[in-house]
């Protein structure tokens, strides 16, 4: 079993992933897991979370209905280490899988995949469409409209932080310090 290099896991993404909303949504979450692992204290681990967060959603494009299913195939026929096929699995779980997020990384992961996407909507709406002018009331305000990035579970976002033991407010804060490191709205 290999451990990927970057390179080679961004080689494996654009082999399944061609949209750009796909490619600039699996850079949010790497930038994002690499936040979270350096401010958990995995700075030893920072380019494994790196690559769990540019892969979790390596075959949501071509098979969707196989979300988090395919994927675990795909990285088992080429080898890949079983810890980032579990891990990028385990973002699903509940929704496609019966993989429940254990490692604090594989919780992360959970609960701000969603987020990423909300804050980047929420972030869109502002004059500056940026993060980092973005603060959690607006993101608060925007994410009690059932309607608005509706396709961003809140269930899902919950239910990560509580996996966390993480209050919501202190998940979207964290969340966008960590966006605003990459600065790349979805």
């Amino acid at each position: 079993m290999s451990q990927l290099t970057r390179s080679e896991a961004w080689e494996l993404l654009t082999e399944y992933n061609k949209e750009e909303f796909h490619l600039k949504h699996a850079l949010i979450v790497e930038s994002t897991m690499r936040y979270f692992s350096r401010k958990l204290g995995y700075e030893n681990e920072e380019d494994f979370w790196g690559i769990v967060g540019l892969l979790h959603d390596l075959d949501f494009e071509f098979y969707p209905e196989q979300h988090c299913i395919k994927q675990q195939e795909i990285m088992r026929e080429r080898g890949i280490d079983p810890r980032i096929i579990r891990a990028t699995a385990s973002h699903g779980y509940a929704l496609t899988v019966d993989i429940e997020p254990q490692h604090e990384m594989e919780k992360v992961l959970y609960a701000v995949d969603e987020l990423t996407g909300l804050i980047g909507a929420v972030a869109l709406m502002r004059p500056s469409r940026s993060v980092s002018d973005l603060e959690v009331k607006s993101v608060r305000k925007k994410y009690k409209t059932a309607n608005f990035a509706a396709g961003c579970s809140r269930e899902v976002i919950e239910r990560g932080a509580a996996m966390l033991g993480w209050e919501l407010d202190y998940l979207i804060e964290q969340t966008i310090l960590a966006m605003r490191e990459c600065e790349v709205v979805e």
